[in-house]
């Protein structure tokens, strides 16, 4: 199993390196990143805006519902929604999530090039087929990663807000204060270096799998179940690291 673990960390680390290589074309390198950035990120906003409302307006409800000490002041409750959704949901669990979506869709689609030999084509033609088609896929996820961060940010909070408008055990005035309370800019840089953390690790390894799947059309849904799974555990690995250090 460890020698296994170590193969895979070898090839996963070579493939890297031939990705991060110098484009041919810096004109066409910077074309396919735009593209990529449209598929990978702009198509993931909708779900990302949706989930973060309701996760915000369900913080707020569940923290009204159990935070009922008349000792404590109502605006508590905006006050440990904005440091959840900041420090946690806006980077570890919007990336969980992206993590099923960019990945498998990532996996599917160098696994299929892979089987049906276009990645070989590629190869035959001298062209460094990796630094080609994995190179845009990740720089594009990691430059649109941090504007998804903070949509997440944004409607997340917004979505607490219009859960108290719908409430009467939180007061408006009392969450915007809450949200208010101590704010400390650090914790959306903290964030947003996290989500890029992930975006990388998400990217790199769907990439990776996708890119080494032998076989035929059941391996390329094994390959994109294998990424997936395995970003989310190494994404909740990194979270315990940064959040550590940072």
């Amino acid at each position: 199993m460890i020698r296994r673990f170590l193969e895979t960390l070898g090839e996963y680390t070579l493939l890297v390196m031939r990705a991060i290589d110098r484009p041919i074309k810096w004109r066409m390198f910077f074309s396919q990143v735009i593209q990529e950035i449209q598929k990978l990120g702009v198509n993931s906003i909708p779900i990302v805006l949706i989930i973060s409302f309701f996760i915000g307006a369900v913080i707020t409800i569940q923290l009204s519902i159990n935070l009922t000490n008349p000792l404590i002041p109502k605006f508590t409750i905006g006050f440990t929604a904005r440091e959840i959704v900041l420090l946690e949901f806006s980077s570890t669990l919007m990336c969980l999530i992206l993590a099923g979506k960019v990945g498998s869709s990532v996996a599917s689609e160098l696994g299929t090039m892979r089987v049906t030999e276009q990645i070989d084509a590629m190869e035959i033609m001298g062209i460094n087929s990796a630094n080609f088609l994995l190179a845009p896929r990740i720089t594009g996820f990691m430059l649109f990663v941090p504007v998804l961060c903070i949509f997440s940010m944004f409607v997340g909070i917004v979505g607490g807000y219009i859960a108290c408008l719908f409430i009467s055990s939180v007061p408006p005035d009392d969450y915007i204060y809450g949200i208010q309370l101590f704010f400390k800019p650090f914790f959306i840089a903290h964030s947003i270096v996290k989500s890029i953390v992930y975006a990388f690790i998400i990217s790199s390894l769907s990439c990776f799998y996708g890119y080494t799947v032998r076989g035929g059309a059941l391996e390329v849904g094994t390959a994109s179940t294998r990424a997936v799974v395995n970003s989310s555990v190494l994404i909740l690995f990194f979270d315990l690291i940064l959040t550590s250090f940072l």
